[in-house]
Parts: structure tokens; sequence; C-alpha cells
């Protein structure tokens, strides 16, 4: 996807963020230390980060693109705190960075490492071909990357990361956000406007007709356990998370996105993560990829005015999944 207008360096954006979350470590209660000459930020493996930890690196992660907040929900009974984001260029800091698009892997006599690499350094290394859809690259001499997991990646990895990057080892940073930490939490459910791109990409809608958007989903009690964590995360999105979305083009486009959109509209819909993911045995790909979605949409045409609506909130399938109890 080519634009007009200039686009912006995710690395130079990033830069100033990372080091700022490194240097606020001690207020954040993170954890700092090096492998292989980058700096590894942990964010709920040997120190418990938190909320504030997460909302900044999930702006980290939108490559500087991005706004994260944490909002209180009036009309919510039981879930009262909203996760809201809204991002100046929401394709490029969704789909150019925050996505997690990039396997990482590595197995030797130590054992075996695996997490999916999200963030601004992405379109350094550029190994999907996605960044040939966006029409994207970025040069820069600082990567930075979001990795979901609860151990620290081997020195061997990190050395190709930087490789692969183009950037010295010592101008790369891992930040670990393991599932089941509030940092975790809170940086995952910052994907809800994410997550409706990657979904609007796939339904083959032009992305260069999307001009700005918006999400807000609920946060989630931490899980105890990966399963539950992952469990809780997905469904703030897919059963409680909202997002408006504002493009161009023909209007009945923009009525069709709407009504396609929603994660009501999966086979999969209508029970809570934990438990789809445990009926097709721990098998993420045998679920059907319409489930990931936000539950409610708004498609705003912006060459007509018109709005349209698709897909409903589901606080009884929230409750199920964050195991609310009801006392007196």
């Amino acid at each position: 996807m080519d634009s007009v207008l200039p686009r912006p360096s995710l690395s130079a954006l990033a830069a100033p963020l990372t080091a700022a979350l490194v240097a606020d470590a001690v207020r954040l209660r993170l954890g700092i230390d090096q492998v292989a000459g980058a700096t590894i930020v942990d964010a709920g493996i040997a120190h418990p980060g938190g909320m504030e930890a997460g909302r900044r690196i999930a702006e980290l992660c939108m490559g500087g693109l991005g706004r994260v907040t944490l909002q209180a929900d009036a009309q919510a009974e039981r879930w009262p705190v909203l996760v809201a984001v809204h991002s100046t260029d929401p394709v490029l800091a969704c789909l150019g960075s925050q996505y997690a698009g990039w396997s990482l892997s590595h197995k030797d006599e130590a054992g075996s490492f695996f997490a999916l690499g999200s963030g601004p350094g992405r379109a350094l290394a550029r190994k999907e071909t996605l960044f040939d859809e966006l029409g994207y690259s970025d040069r820069g001499d600082d990567a930075v990357f979001v990795l979901e997991s609860g151990t620290v990646p081997p020195a061997p990895l990190v050395e190709r990361i930087a490789e692969a990057c183009g950037v010295a080892p010592d101008r790369l940073t891992l930040v670990l956000t393991p599932t089941e930490s509030l940092a975790g939490t809170v940086q995952i459910v910052a994907r809800v406007l994410e997550v409706a791109l990657h979904k609007v990409h796939a339904l083959g809608f032009p992305l260069e007709r999307v001009v700005d958007g918006l999400g807000f989903a609920p946060l989630p009690p931490p899980g105890k356990g990966f399963v539950a964590a992952m469990g809780r995360t997905n469904d703030a999105i897919l059963f409680g998370g909202t997002v408006q979305l504002f493009v161009t083009g023909p209007e009945d486009a923009a009525a069709d996105l709407a009504q396609r959109l929603p994660s009501t509209g999966s086979r999969d819909y209508g029970r809570p993560f934990a438990e789809v993911f445990a009926a097709v045995n721990k098998d993420f790909y045998a679920i059907d990829p319409l489930l990931f979605a936000p539950a409610r949409v708004v498609v705003t045409a912006l060459d007509s005015g018109r709005s349209f609506h698709g897909g409903r909130l589901a606080t009884d399938l929230l409750d199920a999944s964050f195991g609310a109890s009801f006392g007196s």
C-alpha cells in the first residue's frame, strides 16, 4: 500500500520511548538486564511490573504512533476499567508495528524458546510479506521488540534479531511481558484496535481507505496460568471490545465492513476463549481466524458522513471468562 504522504520512522519515534521506559525502571517495577549485549526489560517475570508499565509498553509497541489510556466506564456494572487506544496512523501503528507477526525461535541442547515478536523493530527486519503490502520500510540505529514471553530469549537468538535488524546488539531492546502479568494483560488488551485492523486486512478491505480509528476494551483481572490469562485477554476484545473506524470510499463498502468485522460472525463465537482453545486440543490454528475481532464496531463513511454498526457486547461471557463472584 503506497501513500502520497511522508511516512514516519517507527524506529526513530520509538527510541525515546524505549529510553524513558528503561530510565523509569525502578518506578515502574521493571527489571533491566543484558543478554548478548542487548537490553532485556523484565515486565513480569522476576519483577512485578504493573498497569502503568503495561500502558507505556503498549504505546511503545505501536511505534510511537498510538496513545493508550486507562479510563473509567461509568456504565459498566462489574468491569469498570477500560483500556482505550487511539492512533494517528492506525494501519502503520497496528499492522506495521504492534502486530505480533515475526516468529522467533531457537532450540539447542539447553532447551527451546519461542515467541512472536511485535513492535517497531519488525519494520527494520522486514521478515514478513506484510511490509510489501504496506509499502513500508524503515531504517534506524535502534530496534525494540515486545515479546509475550515468560522466559528470557537465549543469546544466539538475540544476536540473530540484532543482525536481522541491522543494528548493533547494544542498540537492541527486548521487552518481556508474560501474559499472566499485569503489564502483559494491559498491553495485550491494548491490541483491540490492532485486532480490528488485522481482520480488516484479512477481509480484503483496502487499507489505504482507513483514515483513523480508536478502540476500547475492559481490563480483565490477570488469569492464573497461561491458558486462563490468554483466554481472558482475548475475551476482553472478543466480547467486550469496541472499535470505530473512519474510512473513505463507497458507503456500501463501509456498511459491509461493519457487518463482517465483529467477532459475532465467527463459527467459534459464543464460549470463553479458554473453552474454545481446549476444544481444539490447544491447536491455535484450528480456531476460526474470523473469531479474532472486537465484539462491536462502528464504521463511519467519511465521504457521506453516515455510520454503520455491527456486532454486540456480551457481558455474560465476560463474567464467565473473568471469574466474576457476586456476593451480597
